[in-house]
């Protein structure tokens, strides 16, 4: 049956400039926090950040208290960890100061706080059960969406898998968006974060249309990821080019404020357009690959990015052509079908020329490991629901090969 309703869904407030986060204090006061905690991690408070949030929360009075003890790619047993942490305090709201990892850890924290239980009781979708403790997220860097998205995406060690909490009610209630916070951010984090945001952009431009979402009865209004359409893809579009005009920029000049600004601009957009159309098998197989390799998120779903826009391009032709141009590819004159490729080669390019690794092997993936993941990803209903064209074990199999 063919689709005729889609949805849309951000974040409550967005704030977005530079020095934004000044206002963190008044924001907290608005949403009535009398006793707020704050989640970060060691970097962040070794780089001298947490006081851009220490400060307006004290001009305001407000009482508060720092964890930071955030970890990448944040662990069940992390969550568990924070969870206790908060409850001795009973704490109202949530601060997130952070990267992806840090606001993931505090989205899943405001839901054990709120609701109690274990993290393997909400993995999936829509299994949260109402309203969690509010959560102000302001991002670290551009990268991950996780300030506009509706999941917290945790490690099972025990079972060397990416698991993710994906609901609505997730989304933080204000995100608030300061470039002037990234500018601290190495090279290497802005290069791998910067590159997850061209993948989220990507993904969701060319993700299934909406209306051909498979789904199985009674799922219609549950589902949390729609598919693509105009809403999502002009988003999406934008922020690809933002991405391919100033990623190598701010790489190579980290202080450059411009850059800075518009790679905050493009996660932002990317964040909102994937968060409701939903990725593709990038992240579907990124996850298996992660939890193999333990290299970061963003370095991984740049890795398998153009493997799997190779894959989709047979039913992606037209809209890989508009990523060649809004990557700044010269297409006139080209078939459709050359433009579309010039797109997986323009993206090869950036991820050389930030200096990302290109091939499996480069992060310690071994060729056995290749079926397992394979099967792993097959499990990633959800996400592989968005891909629009099908895949299965051996073509998942297929697209790890290309890429060791």
């Amino acid at each position: 049956m063919v689709r005729e309703v889609w949805g849309f869904a951000i974040c409550g407030e967005l704030i977005f400039g530079n020095h934004a986060v000044n206002k963190v204090g008044k924001v907290v006061k608005r949403l009535q926090g009398e006793k707020v905690l704050v989640v970060t991690d060691p970097s962040i408070r070794d780089a001298g950040l947490l006081e851009f949030v220490e400060e307006p929360l004290k001009e305001m009075s407000i009482s508060f208290e720092v964890y930071d003890q955030g970890e990448p790619e944040p662990s069940i047993e992390k969550v568990l960890e924070c969870t206790e942490f908060a409850k001795r305090g009973n704490y109202d709201l949530i601060v997130c100061l952070g990267g992806g990892s840090v606001i993931d850890l505090g989205k899943a924290t405001a839901v054990l706080m709120t609701y109690g239980k274990h993290p393997n009781d909400y993995f999936g979708e829509g299994k949260v059960p109402g309203p969690i403790a509010p959560i102000v997220a302001i991002p670290t860097t551009a990268g991950t969406g996780s300030e506009v998205s509706p999941s917290s995406i945790l490690t099972d060690v025990k079972a060397n898998l990416k698991k993710g909490i994906s609901d609505n009610k997730l989304r933080p209630r204000v995100a608030i968006v300061d470039p002037l916070l990234t500018l601290s951010c190495p090279p290497n984090v802005t290069a791998a974060t910067g590159i997850d945001v061209l993948a989220h952009a990507i993904e969701s431009y060319i993700a299934i249309n909406f209306a051909y979402l498979p789904l199985n009865p009674g799922e219609e209004d549950m589902v949390l990821y729609h598919g693509s359409y105009p809403l999502t893809e002009c988003l999406a579009l934008k922020a690809i080019e933002l991405v391919g005009q100033n990623l190598k920029t701010a790489v190579n000049q980290g202080r450059n404020v411009e850059a800075r600004v518009n790679m905050s601009m493009a996660n932002v957009m990317a964040g909102i357009a994937f968060s409701n159309s939903g990725v593709t098998a990038v992240h579907a197989m990124a996850y298996p690959l992660g939890a193999i390799s333990h290299a970061p998120h963003g370095v991984v779903n740049g890795l398998l990015l153009p493997y799997v826009m190779e894959y989709n391009l047979p039913v992606r032709i037209r809209e890989l052509a508009d990523v060649a141009r809004a990557l700044g590819e010269k297409v006139d004159g080209l078939s459709l079908r050359e433009a579309a490729l010039k797109s997986v080669s323009a993206v090869n390019e950036l991820i050389r020329d930030i200096g990302l690794p290109t091939r499996m092997r480069d992060i310690g993936v071994k060729e056995k490991d290749i079926r397992p993941m394979a099967e792993a990803t097959m499990q990633v209903t959800r996400l592989l629901r968005s891909n629009p064209r099908r895949v299965s074990v051996e073509s998942l199999e297929e697209i790890y090969k290309r890429a060791f």
